[in-house]
């Protein structure tokens, strides 16, 4: 297979570059006292969100503190190795589960958050997604042309276009075996510049080409004059009536596993909660946050993935090249959007431990697979939950020791729609030429016919533990409605009830999103923070003024 090389000249380190300049960078975990730190605007989290909302604030001119509770890494630190990329950049390092174990879920956890170790795709939100918002949830301001501004903004600020390189066969054959069942497919526009085409963006890029939070928003923001904590645990934000008094943090840590024993107490004149979905929420109800109607933490989402991989005659090295560059929504939207269960399919890339602690069975079998792990392809079908009322996400509880955790049951609704989703994508392979295809559940087998295939996925049980499902799309559990029995957020993302809190991240939404999160948290979180800048400064955003 030919791998298009789009770029091979390095892109300076900006994170090594801004430290040696004198960034204001304090990593907690080598703190020997108890720390108090005062601001215009205290951001928790470093991801999408944050890091957004930190460049547009330090450019109107506020102070800011960044808080993260992982450390901070530069390319120098990105090695291509598993073993060590998903310890020291994952949330439960990359092992992250719901309650019962059934869904293993995958959230950054550096600098950065998720944006330093996605696969790059970056989708606009759906308008069928934006209309059941304004339908269902009052969310007036959320159609596509009131927001497409925000998008283009961000689109522009983050290099992000359409896949212009040679799809690697990963991608091919889900383009080929579609299209010889007529099923339509489409390029993935991509956040990246300059790239080397390598295929490890899940274990942080070491050529600096994606363009996330931590080589764009996070080192402008600090070029600006914001201070950056790492290593710092958000424990709870201490109210005071109607506003929050304080912040109270723990330092990590070096291992970044266990409280240091030092504790960081933040002042500031308004607070942004940014830590993702399950994170979030899961600070909120720490704080005991104002939460009338008991929705906090309710109506979280996951896009659930079911896989089927296959197995070719030929090379497939589904780890090399741009491991996201072909998808359909052929099956997004065929139905009313409150029908059966969609789901947008695209490929994974294929890496020795994700692949082998993702694939069903165990033993020889698991074994024999693995050693032709060059010839594997791999589909992933992502379940649009939200939509329906039996399809109503999950909830983020508290463990005894205050972590949040996901409680996601999965109703007969959703299973339906990973039944229906296994068939397309065996289907598909077949088309595109697979000697065997393996469903991923525990009680397939490989099957070496499009009839035998058909006839077993039919006839599986779809429960917990057996289907194996993924995730890395977390949103919900803070949702955003001007109607106070509908949402803990407004539409401008201050949280109901309390005069200086907002949220700026995925937890906004009120449903999935039906396509990879991250450029909807870019472009909804850059209008929030600019009226937000507005409204503290009292002077016109200057992204408000471009936009």
């Amino acid at each position: 297979m030919t791998t298009t090389i789009m770029n091979t000249s390095p892109i300076p380190d900006p994170i090594q570059a801004g430290l040696a300049s004198g960034w204001k960078v304090i990593d907690a975990s080598t703190l020997d006292t108890n720390r108090q730190f005062d601001t215009d605007v205290a951001i928790i989290g470093t991801g999408a969100g944050g890091g957004v909302t930190a460049e547009i604030l330090t450019m109107a001119g506020l102070k800011v503190l960044l808080i993260e509770e992982g450390p901070l890494k530069s390319s120098k630190d990105f090695k291509m190795r598993e073993a060590q990329a998903y310890p020291s950049l994952y949330q439960e390092s990359a092992a992250r589960k719901t309650k019962d174990k059934a869904i293993n879920i995958m959230q950054g956890r550096s600098v950065g958050g998720t944006t330093t170790v996605n696969w790059t795709s970056s989708f606009r939100t759906p308008p069928a997604t934006l209309d059941y918002w304004q339908k269902h949830f009052g969310l007036r301001d959320y159609s596509p042309e009131k927001l497409a501004p925000w998008f283009a903004q961000m689109e522009q600020r983050l290099h992000v276009a359409p896949w212009a390189g040679t799809p690697n066969e990963n991608n091919n054959l889900l383009r080929r075996g579609a299209e010889k069942l007529g099923i339509s497919t489409a390029v993935i526009p991509r956040n990246v510049n300059g790239c080397w085409n390598l295929g490890y963006c899940g274990m942080g890029c070491p050529t600096n080409a994606k363009q996330s939070m931590l080589v764009t928003t996070i080192p402008s923001a600090l070029s600006r004059g914001a201070l950056l904590l790492t290593r710092t645990r958000a424990e709870k934000l201490n109210f005071k009536g109607d506003s929050v008094d304080s912040l109270s943090c723990v330092a990590m840590g070096a291992d970044g596993l266990a409280p240091s024993g030092k504790t960081i107490t933040v002042r500031a004149r308004h607070y942004v909660v940014a830590g993702g979905a399950i994170n979030s929420p899961g600070l909120l109800l720490r704080s005991n946050a104002p939460d009338p109607h008991r929705l906090l933490g309710k109506r979280t989402f996951l896009h659930p993935v079911v896989l089927s991989a296959a197995l070719f005659d030929h090379k497939v090295d589904g780890f090399s090249g741009a491991p996201q560059s072909i998808y359909s929504d052929h099956f997004l939207h065929t139905d009313a959007i409150d029908g059966p269960i969609g789901y947008k399919l695209e490929v994974p890339p294929l890496h020795p431990l994700l692949f082998s602690a993702t694939l069903n069975g165990f033993g020889q079998r698991h074994a024999g697979l693995m050693q032709q792990f060059s010839h594997v392809h791999t589909i992933i079908a992502l379940l649009r939950d939200g939509f329906h009322e039996q399809s109503p996400g999950g909830s983020v509880e508290l463990r005894d020791d205050g972590s949040p955790v996901l409680d996601y049951p999965i109703t007969d609704f959703v299973w339906d729609g990973a039944r229906r989703a296994l068939l397309t994508m065996a289907q598909i392979q077949f088309e595109a030429g697979a000697k065997t295809v393996y469903p991923v559940h525990e009680l397939a087998d490989g099957y070496t016919s499009w009839s035998g295939a058909k006839k077993a996925i039919e006839s599986l049980p779809y429960k917990p533990l057996l289907t194996r499902v993924v995730s890395a799309h977390v949103m919900g559990g803070c949702t955003m409605s001007d109607d106070s029995k509908l949402g803990v957020v407004s539409s401008t993302g201050r949280y109901h009830g309390v005069s200086n809190l907002s949220v700026h991240d995925g937890s906004l939404f009120p449903t999935s999103i039906g396509a990879n999160p991250q450029l909807s948290i870019y472009g909804i979180t850059c209008r929030l923070a600019s009226t937000l800048a507005q409204q503290l400064t009292g002077k016109p955003s200057p992204v408000l003024q471009s936009a």
